[in-house]
């Protein structure tokens, strides 16, 4: 079988969470000037590969099983890889087809009867990737996202939010965009714009195919910070709830700790979730704020250990937080 990573430019650097970077192959082919700041992106999987570009925003997979569609076709080509072996790669594909078809279509029959369907979407025009350093990079850095995560901004923000610095964080599901939110680094409202399409969960792409535990969380940065999924909201939607099943995992629902928060426990109780509310100490309200604490590692400790499945218990913590956050509760 095509091993399309043999193709890929010699300068490329891999993340931990299994991205490929790379200055993109597409942008001059359409209509765009050409990558040199390696904001091509290409992931593996079992089944097959999926790619990105995050500068003239073309997509392109290749799933085992399935016919190498046109879009995979044109990026192949513009790799160097010879008509020839994209033939014989499809061919290879299609013998298959019997099985990984069959596997396949129960997973998008599943997918169908829990309402899991998103269409794909583009970022903001002139959406790149944050540098190394500067301004936007040592923002992501102190909300404790991996440096791996394709964190964007934009480049020419005269067209879009002029004077207002912000990062753009790409919603993903089956590794394709089909969302984002953006985050505004001052202290003006709105402080997020999000392109949220109804049912959506961030952070099922975060998931890796080992864990047997799935932590929900309200915030963006939350679910980053430590591997988790984010609502984004402090609720929990019937086709939320279905997504966030279909993982086949234990689930732990953390709120933040403050007023708002505690409407989720409600919906996670009325679910069935165990329910993890933390003794932090005073000023962390929610897992990103732990996890700038504790580190990562620290603060999943935190939680786990925290975790109650009795419904009893955890309203008892949940009336103590209440306590806890009513205002005058704490002396200055």
């Amino acid at each position: 079988m095509l091993d399309i990573v043999n193709y890929l430019p010699a300068k490329r650097k891999s993340s931990a969470s299994g991205w490929i970077s790379f200055n993109a192959v597409c942008c001059d082919h359409n209509g765009n000037t050409a990558d040199r700041r390696s904001r091509g992106g290409l992931k593996r999987s079992e089944q097959g590969w999926s790619y990105h570009c995050f500068n003239c925003n073309y997509t392109a997979s290749f799933i085992l099983g399935r016919t190498v569609s046109y879009k995979a076709r044109r990026l192949l080509s513009w790799l160097g890889v010879p008509e020839r072996e994209i033939e014989l790669a499809n061919l290879e594909s299609l013998r298959h087809k019997s099985i990984h078809g069959i596997l396949d279509d129960r997973q998008r029959t599943a997918d169908v009867l829990a309402d899991i369907q998103f269409e794909e979407r583009d970022l903001p025009p002139f959406a790149e990737l944050v540098g190394d350093t500067g301004l936007h990079r040592d923002y992501v850095r102190s909300r404790c996202v991996p440096d791996e995560y394709p964190v964007m901004t934009q480049t020419n923000r005269e067209r879009a939010w002029p004077g207002r610095e912000q990062v753009i964080i790409p919603f993903t599901h089956h590794n394709s965009i089909v969302g984002h939110t953006v985050r505004f680094l001052d202290d003006r409202n709105p402080r997020y714009i999000n392109d949220m399409q109804p049912g959506y969960v961030f952070g099922t792409d975060l998931q890796r195919p080992d864990w047997t535990q799935a932590i929900v969380t309200e915030g963006i940065f939350d679910a980053l910070s430590i591997g988790g999924l984010a609502l984004m909201h402090n609720t929990i939607s019937d086709a939320q709830a279905r997504l966030i099943r279909n993982l086949g995992r234990e689930i732990t629902v953390v709120p933040d700790q403050d007023a708002a928060g505690m409407e989720l426990v409600d919906r996670a109780v009325e679910l069935n979730w165990a329910v993890s509310m933390p003794a932090w100490p005073s000023g962390v309200k929610d897992v990103n704020d732990a996890v700038k604490l504790f580190g990562r590692l620290g603060a999943l400790l935190t939680i786990i250990d925290a975790r109650e499945t009795s419904k009893i218990k955890i309203e008892l913590r949940r009336k103590q937080l209440v306590k806890k956050t009513k205002p005058g509760s704490h002396k200055q």
